[in-house]
């Protein structure tokens, strides 16, 4: 189908893929920047034994909670990409929605500030979060992998590696020890990172393609 100037309809837009993958590196950008920031400021952090979570509370915690925002900011502008840029059936729009709603829990994650205070009054609902968190990054890629598949083979390669690291880590995460619990989730958030920045790199390079005429 073809507009009014004759031109489809269905076409891929290059300067919203291009905006939209930028903000999905920059919100990968924003959390291994902000995570980094927090714990060189933070006193007496122990970035093997203390997690991410302990940056969000205390009198740092504006530097954490910015970078989760801007993570989050990147999970939406990566959904808003694929759900533009439509590259599968069911499975591509069930990765569309997990995208989204992880960046509704990484938000929620940001605005509560009960994780890493030791706060138990009221709804405590961090655990429930993480559980939400570990459940939709791991859905999101390999909902999406066949899809990717079609037209950038090795980037489905990529992100049902990245699933599979996933989903051994996660449960590791869960059982470490205090004493090491910190570089696991450091190690969980570098999988999500890849895997928002994997997707990224395809939309940028789909805009420029379509700016290109050859999508």
């Amino acid at each position: 189908m073809k507009d009014a100037t004759g031109q489809s309809v269905d076409a891929e837009r290059p300067y919203l893929l291009l905006l939209l993958g930028a903000l999905g590196l920059f919100g990968c950008v924003s959390m291994i920047a902000g995570t980094i920031a927090a714990q060189i400021v933070v006193p007496g952090h122990d970035w093997i034994a203390d997690t991410i979570s302990d940056l969000g509370a205390g009198e740092w915690e504006i530097i954490m909670d910015v970078a989760l925002y801007g993570f989050a900011a990147g999970l939406f502008a990566t959904a808003l990409a694929a759900a533009h840029a439509h590259l599968g059936g069911i499975g591509w729009s069930v990765g569309v929605v997990s995208l989204a709603l992880l960046a509704a829990l990484v938000v929620v994650v940001g605005a509560r500030n009960e994780y890493g205070d030791g706060d138990s009054e009221g709804v405590v609902i961090h655990i429930y979060l993480v559980y939400g968190l570990g459940v939709l990054f791991l859905a999101a890629p390999l909902s999406m992998a066949a899809g990717f598949g079609r037209d950038h083979p090795k980037v489905r390669v990529a992100l049902i590696a990245l699933a599979i690291a996933w989903a051994v880590a996660a449960p590791l995460f869960l059982m470490a020890p205090t004493s090491i619990d910190g570089l696991a989730e450091r190690g969980l958030g570098l999988i999500a990172c890849a895997m928002v920045a994997v997707m990224s790199l395809v939309f940028w390079q789909r805009g420029q393609q379509a700016r290109e005429g050859r999508v």
